[in-house]
């Protein structure tokens, strides 16, 4: 679900006071597109949210969140479009977001 090599390497490349504004601003951000997730969109911006989402998520270790937009955005250029599963690419996001969160909390 995460990649927590890839959290420690953010840590130590900037440093931890830098790692704590990265992530507050990284949940704001993502917070407000997964929120937006909930109302029906266009595929050209639904794609866009997509997208973001995968790098942020990249940015950031949240591996199983990234796949789920990956396997999204290219949904939606096929003919299945309305198959892509966003309640889903939001419980991935709670689940990753609060086992996350608990692990920075105990450092």
């Amino acid at each position: 679900m995460l990649d927590w090599g890839r959290i420690e390497d953010l840590r130590t490349e900037i440093g931890e006071a830098d790692f704590l504004e990265v992530v507050e601003l990284f949940l704001d951000e993502v917070d407000g597109v997964i929120d937006g997730l909930r109302t029906a969109k266009d595929a050209n911006a639904l794609a866009a949210d997509l997208h973001f989402l995968k790098g942020s998520a990249l940015n950031l270790g949240f591996n199983a969140v990234a796949e789920l937009c990956d396997t999204g955005h290219r949904t939606l250029a096929g003919p299945a479009a309305a198959e892509v599963d966003l309640a889903e690419i939001r419980r991935v996001y709670a689940q990753s977001k609060e086992a996350f969160l608990v692990a920075v909390k105990r450092r």
